[in-house]
């Protein structure tokens, strides 16, 4: 087990070594982004659609999987179209 040291950054060169490289940052967004939104929306609609029960789980899953799996990519192909629109709409940062 390494000896964990204590940097200025909050972590050793061993962890640093273990993370994903920064290139990668726009894919772990859209992965996390579209795993947390899909969760939440196919537990909003489940829950209308069956209420509360001892399955719910099991059907939120059942759910949720297969919308994660469509929202991941298409989170990666809408993104650079949505921030274009999000900058045409906002006023550019003050210098």
């Amino acid at each position: 087990m390494p000896i964990r040291r204590e940097t200025a950054r909050g972590f050793d060169a061993y962890e640093e070594h273990m993370r994903i490289p920064h290139r990668f940052s726009p894919i772990v967004f859209g992965f996390l982004l579209s795993g947390f939104m899909s969760l939440i929306v196919a537990g909003i609609a489940t829950l209308r659609t069956l209420g509360l029960h001892p399955e719910f789980a099991g059907h939120w899953a059942n759910a949720w999987l297969p919308a994660w799996c469509i929202a991941f990519p298409v989170v990666l192909f809408v993104a650079p179209l949505v921030r274009r629109m999000a900058a045409a709409i906002c006023a550019p940062p003050m210098a």
